[in-house]
């Protein structure tokens, strides 16, 4: 089982993201199960949803302690959450920053994938837009995995969104799936 846990700010879509993973595995034949934690459930605030893969049905309902990925929402909560606790020695990290501001990983991760999805957000929805950063990282955390094919992503865009919304969401998909940078590491 590959387990995968989400870190966002409330109402930037790590908990939709995580919906939409469960979609686009499903359409390649593959179990997943995706849930939110909350802790202050308001606009803003830290939140984190769990991601798991299987190609058995899941039967596990807990947090996700120790997972196999992370991938990080928002540029802000890098140096706030704790996002590299638990990480499998040899897991990877997706982050959320402006290019060249990777932090150097304390964790022994074999990946660690950068993009600015705030940047691809601005640049899709317009710069007057509110930055949700939801697709753009689930196009980054295909690239970096191969866990999920990109197009299976836009059809659980275009299922959830449809309309003008869901191809704005399709073009953050791809852009970030293009733009993401992998850097492979020691950890294996």
């Amino acid at each position: 089982m590959i387990e995968c846990r989400f870190h966002g700010r409330g109402g930037q879509g790590a908990v939709t993201g995580c919906e939409l993973m469960v979609y686009a595995l499903s359409r390649e034949g593959k179990y997943a199960q995706a849930f939110p934690f909350f802790g202050f459930e308001r606009r803003g605030a830290p939140v984190t949803s769990f991601l798991r893969i299987d190609s058995e049905p899941i039967l596990v309902r807990q947090q996700v302690y120790e997972p196999d990925a992370v991938v990080v929402l928002d540029a802000g909560l890098v140096g706030i959450v704790p996002w590299q606790r638990g990480i499998k020695k040899g897991g990877l990290a997706v982050l959320n920053v402006p290019e060249g501001k990777a932090p150097k990983p304390t964790a022994e991760l074999s990946a660690l994938a950068t993009v600015d999805a705030t940047g691809v957000s601005l640049q899709v929805f317009g710069p007057t837009a509110i930055p949700i950063t939801n697709t753009a990282m689930l196009g980054a955390l295909a690239k970096a995995t191969g866990w999920v094919k990109p197009e299976n992503i836009h059809e659980a865009v275009k299922y959830r969104f449809g309309g003008a919304m869901g191809e704005r969401n399709i073009k953050a998909v791809q852009i970030a799936y293009d733009q993401t940078k992998v850097e492979r590491m020691g950890g294996s």
